[in-house]
């Protein structure tokens, strides 16, 4: 860190230190009453106590939901500081740097051309500058490998979903989590629901058997195309599909690992994060005919069996001039809950009337409250489970065929080129079902 940049930092700690001392103890303890914090292990960093220190924020990945997430975190803590930034393009770079000094956080955006990062190796960059937390906001391929260089660094995480887009990556992911848990470091998901407080007290009913015994879920996440940016005569085959992300199953996904996770979330969460037995899947692309799409699907929909006979039922389309429903549905026993809609009927009738808050803020709430508190939150199982069901989803629909949670964690499939340049990237053939094998 700069002499200038420390002389900042150090500025702002008297004039922040009696505010912080009464939000710090709001936040812990409205993290520990919703059970979001988890055990305190011995080991852990140093102890950021109130009113003693700036935490330090480098933000990888500088699109429009790290530009998001960086005025989040800086809202979350008035004693957090933006002071690095990296991302692959030099125009998305300047362009978030550009968003958040117009924002509301603007007088603790401290990011000096020195730590202003772009390239492939910018996370590192990144991560040797000094912060103390970082934002993985990346396409969702890079996110194993930069979460494992944060942990390696011993840096406190914030990641977005899904975390990974192969299984290789996942049992990546379960690995530094279990790294981070030993060195006392949070590591929040970006799976957003579960900062939800209608989700979390909806959720816990069920939990507590206000519908009786789970016998399936439903779940839908049928909305709109998505962007898209046209490939322009200088772009290479690398970079027309990282501006594109969204487009390319070793970027995202697909689109039903990329935002269908959401839903998954939900469903996971429902059976206490325990995985299924099977699923068998079914999909295509229908209307993203056109090379512009990349040689993603437009609709999924999978059948999940669980123990017990239990089933989950989902589904995603992303095709214009369609019917939405976003919505999920837990069938019970005694009674059927309606996630999205917060409430019950049957034998037990409720409906949420709490708080509603701001389930992203939430997030960073609880993660900065647990850094200063030294009670580290660790989300990385839930976050690698979910990202694993829509990864297993997508090897059904692609290949046709039944495939077993097992076989899929053990997959050797490993997407992505095999060294990162720009130049000549050739895009997959679209998967047919019945041909494209299971590796």
């Amino acid at each position: 860190m700069s002499d200038q940049v420390d002389a900042h930092l150090s500025a702002r700690v008297a004039s922040r230190r009696d505010f912080l001392k009464s939000s710090t103890t709001t936040l812990a303890t409205g993290a520990l009453a919703t059970g979001a914090l988890a055990a305190n292990f011995s080991g852990s960093p140093r102890l950021y106590a109130a009113g003693s220190d700036i935490l330090k924020v480098g933000l990888i990945g500088c699109g429009g939901r790290g530009t998001g997430a960086a005025a989040q975190a800086l809202s979350a803590d008035p004693q957090t500081m933006l002071v690095a930034m990296g991302d692959v393009f030099a125009d998305h770079l300047q362009k978030s740097l550009a968003n958040l000094k117009q924002s509301g956080v603007s007088d603790r955006v401290n990011v000096g051309t020195d730590r202003q990062f772009v390239g492939f190796d910018a996370y590192k960059q990144v991560l040797e500058s000094g912060v103390d937390v970082v934002l993985l906001t990346t396409p969702p391929h890079f996110r194993p490998a930069h979460l494992a260089a944060a942990i390696a660094a011993g840096k406190h995480v914030f990641a977005e979903k899904p975390v990974a887009v192969d299984a290789p990556g996942v049992q990546s992911v379960l690995k530094s989590s279990e790294e981070a848990q030993k060195k006392g470091l949070s590591v929040v998901s970006g799976l957003c629901w579960r900062y939800d407080f209608a989700k979390r007290e909806t959720m816990q009913r069920v939990h507590d058997g206000a519908i009786g015994d789970i016998v399936a879920v439903q779940c839908s996440y049928n909305t709109q195309g998505l962007w898209k940016h046209p490939r322009q005569p200088e772009w290479s085959d690398m970079e027309w599909q990282l501006r594109n992300w969204l487009y390319f199953t070793w970027l995202s996904g697909d689109f039903n690992t990329e935002q269908h996770v959401h839903s998954l979330d939900k469903m996971a969460w429902a059976m206490h994060d325990v995985p299924p037995l099977q699923a068998t899947g079914i999909g295509g692309r229908q209307v993203r005919t056109g090379t512009e799409y990349g040689h993603i699907y437009d609709h999924f929909s999978v059948v999940y069996e669980y123990a017990n006979n239990v089933k989950g039922f989902a589904s995603c389309r992303q095709q214009d001039g369609c019917s939405i429903d976003v919505s999920d549905h837990i069938l019970g026993t005694k009674g059927v809950c309606h996630v999205m809609e917060h409430k019950i009927t049957g034998a037990v009738n409720w409906k949420y009337a709490g708080p509603k808050g701001d389930m992203y803020q939430t997030e960073h709430n609880e993660m900065y409250a647990a850094i200063r508190s030294g009670k580290p939150i660790n989300n990385g199982r839930y976050m690698a489970t979910s990202s694993m069901l829509a990864i297993l989803g997508r090897m059904s629909a692609y290949t046709g065929k039944t495939i077993t949670w097992e076989q899929a964690m053990n997959s050797h499939e490993q997407l992505g080129p095999s060294k990162y340049e720009w130049g000549p990237l050739p895009v997959p053939p679209v998967a047919t079902p019945g041909v494209t094998a299971f590796a």
